[in-house]
């Protein structure tokens, strides 16, 4: 039980590292796995899933003032109803590209070496859109257009591959189509919530065999370490990039996923 504690541990601090950094949380709990030797184990694979409800209730919190409102605004404030629908088309692509390629995707697309080279390749993406002078025209998540939120959405899809990263994918569109870094990533966190509950429920609802009472203790340590690292990450990676941008976690993508390919190589 106490080997389990520690791997649930680890998961959640992954986890909550980088689910909402565009590096890939997906790639980095695959990697994990693999490393850990947890990655034929269909329990720790849902355990994954599970633990991203952790992060996603630190958006919750974090954002709770400005979500109540525009839950409390949607029938009667214009520009409340206009978010909630640009939020609802962002997420509608990935529901019809998940139900169509999800069980393709996961079973060819999900391996380490995929992963390592999405890495890679989405550092050298992050490294492009953070040098380019960009005059963005929103600063605010809450009022872009919904033909961008829809664009947004499209390019999410791209994250279905692991490696790529789903807030990566949203906020390099979010930047292509005008927003500026700060709002880019703030929405990419709003994204995120219907889209991971969706994953989650999926999820949970084709391994529900492989939940038992025993993992109770296990998912509750993951939950809980999850939430409170991600609620540090969120409250630091904001302020972060508005100063200093996206290529720390550029090179950051492009070490790891190094690494990755010289110890696959090396047989690990």
């Amino acid at each position: 039980m106490l080997a389990d504690l520690l791997k649930a541990l680890v998961l959640g601090i992954v986890e909550g590292v980088t689910e909402f950094l565009p590096v890939s949380s997906t790639g980095h709990l695959l990697l994990v796995e693999r490393f850990m030797d947890l990655d034929r184990d269909n329990f720790w694979k849902t355990f994954a899933v599970m633990i991203q409800l952790g992060a996603i209730l630190a958006i919750l919190v974090i954002y709770f003032g400005r979500l109540w409102r525009v839950a409390l605004g949607m029938f009667s404030d214009p520009a409340a109803r206009r978010f909630v629908i640009g939020v609802l088309l962002a997420f509608f692509p990935a529901v019809v590209l998940g139900l169509i390629f999800g069980s393709f995707i996961k079973s060819v697309l999900f391996n380490p070496w995929v992963v390592c080279f999405t890495l890679i390749a989405g550092g050298a993406v992050l490294l492009w859109v953070d040098q380019q002078d960009f005059k963005p025209r929103y600063h605010d998540a809450m009022a872009f257009s919904l033909p961008m939120y829809l664009g947004i959405g499209v390019a999410q899809c791209a994250a279905m591959i692991p490696g790529v990263s789903r807030s990566g994918a949203s906020i390099v569109a979010a930047m292509l189509f005008g927003a500026d870094k700060r709002a880019a990533a703030e929405f990419s966190f709003f994204l995120a919530i219907p889209t991971m509950v969706g994953a989650f429920v999926y999820d949970f609802y084709k391994n529900r065999a492989d939940m038992t009472m025993d993992h109770g203790l296990i998912i509750a340590v993951g939950f809980v370490v999850s939430f409170i690292t991600a609620i540090i990450v969120v409250k630091t990676f904001l302020d972060y990039v508005t100063r200093h941008g996206f290529a720390l976690f550029a090179w950051w993508r492009v070490i790891v996923g190094s690494l990755g390919l010289i110890a696959l190589a090396l047989g690990k």
